[in-house]
Order: C-alpha cells, then sequence, then structure tokens
C-alpha cells in the first residue's frame, strides 16, 4: 500500500474514532516556563508528572515505552530552541539535549524516562536562570532583578526595592541604569510587558485580566505601554501569535 493510501486509512480510522490531538497550550507554556528561568513552575509540572500522561499527544510507537522515549526527544528539542531564543549558548543547549537523549536511550522503564526528563527540565532551566545572574554585575542589581520577577503580578516601587536592598533610591537607582543601560521604571514596565506577551500567546486570559493581574492602574495604561514596547495593541498581538508559535 502507498504512503498516500496509507494515510487517508489512517486519518479516516482516527476521525471514526476521534482520535485528536490535545491543545498546545500547556505543552508551550512549560517551554516558555524553562525558557524564562521560572524554576517554580517547572517544578510544579513535574511534581504532577504532566509529562507521563500522554492522552492527547499522539502515538508515536505501539510500545508504550518506545513511545515516552520519542515524545522525551521531542521536548528536548523544542526546550533547546526555546533556551537558545532565550539566549542560552547554542553549542551549550545542543550538548545538553544529546546528553538528555543518551542517557534516555538506556532508560528500561516509562518511569526512568518521566524522572529523566524532569532532570532535563530542571537543569535546562536552573542554566537559564543563572545565565540572566551572570548578565548582572552587581549583587543589589541582582536581588532587585530577582524581586521584580517574584513580583510581577505586584504594583512595584523604587522605594520598595531600596528597602529590599538596604540601598537609597537616589542611588540604586543610578547603580541599576549603570548595570543595566535601563531605568529601573521601564525595566519594569519591559518586563511586564514581556509577561503579558506570554499570557497573549499561551493563555486565554482577556485582555482586562491581563491588565488586572499585572497590577496596571488602567486597561487604556496597559494598552498603550504594550503598543510602546510592542509595535502592537494587544489584540494585535494576540491576533498575530496566539498558538501559532510553531
Amino acid at each position: 500500500m502507498s504512503l498516500s493510501k496509507d494515510w487517508v486509512n489512517t486519518e479516516f480510522k482516527n476521525s471514526e474514532l476521534e482520535l485528536f490531538h490535545r491543545a498546545p497550550d500547556v505543552e508551550y507554556s512549560f517551554y516558555a516556563a524553562v525558557k524564562n528561568g521560572d524554576m517554580d513552575n517547572v517544578i510544579e509540572n513535574c511534581k504532577k508528572d504532566a509529562f507521563i500522561d500522554l492522552k492527547g499527544t499522539g502515538i508515536l510507537s505501539r510500545n508504550s515505552l518506545n513511545n515516552m522515549k520519542y515524545h522525551f526527544v521531542v521536548t528536548a528539542a523544542m526546550l533547546t530552541r526555546y533556551c537558545i531564543d532565550g539566549g542560552l549558548e547554542p553549542e551549550q543547549a545542543y550538548r545538553l539535549s544529546d546528553f538528555y537523549i543518551l542517557k534516555m536511550d538506556s532508560c528500561t522503564t516509562i518511569r526512568q524516562v518521566a524522572d529523566l526528563h524532569h532532570e532535563m527540565a530542571k537543569d535546562f532551566t536552573g542554566k537559564m536562570i543563572l545565565k540572566k545572574k551572570n548578565n548582572i554585575i552587581s549583587k543589589p542589581i541582582t536581588q532587585c532583578v530577582d524581586y521584580i520577577y517574584s513580583h510581577i503580578k505586584e504594583r512595584i516601587t523604587i522605594a520598595e526595592l531600596a528597602q529590599y536592598t538596604g540601598l537609597s533610591e537616589s542611588y540604586l537607582s543610578r547603580l541599576f541604569k549603570q548595570n543595566l543601560g535601563v531605568s529601573i521604571s521601564d525595566y519594569i514596565r519591559e518586563k511586564k510587558i514581556e509577561k503579558a506577551t506570554h499570557l497573549l500567546k499561551y493563555s486565554d486570559k482577556s485582555i482586562i485580566d491581563i491588565s488586572t493581574y499585572l497590577s496596571f492602574s488602567s486597561q487604556s495604561h496597559f494598552i498603550q505601554t504594550f503598543e510602546k514596547f510592542t509595535g502592537l495593541t494587544p489584540k494585535k498581538y494576540r491576533d498575530k501569535y496566539y498558538k501559532a508559535m510553531w
């Protein structure tokens, strides 16, 4: 039987059995969490053992262990590319992927593959965290960046950051600009908009909900700030990128 006929028969069978792939939102959010160094999110995903539940992900092999292994390779490839896009040195990312795929090749149980998957995800995430910190010279600025990351949903002020680092507002502002090349206020806005782009791409949250979630003073302020940083309104951004990353 030719491949084309085989495909038609397989497609008909799957349609009759209503075998559909699940929406990619969860996977995209996971890859983005690794790329952004969101270790809490990644650990939570691992605790839920989400990877071992392959329902709706497609059957890549009739053998359950091989099926899991093939999905492991897919995840490794996606994490590699997401992290390279996030600034990880390409050769390091590829070598890390090769290392874990070779380790996975010797696994003999589904549990071993799943556990190795969790270690790989946390390893990639850890390297993204380290990369972000290595790009920063001053310890107080590292503290600021960590604080902003952890409190991105809240309204963050320079006064709070000054108190957190034990420095005066004026000195911290100068030091921050020297280290990162932008003001504290602009950096906070940039990170909030970065978070907003992820929510617009990978979630079904409404624009007003995203605005409220990120503690903007109003929806109009959010839209104005978003357009300033991205060149698009939130609606146009979602229309262009929602579920279309890959």
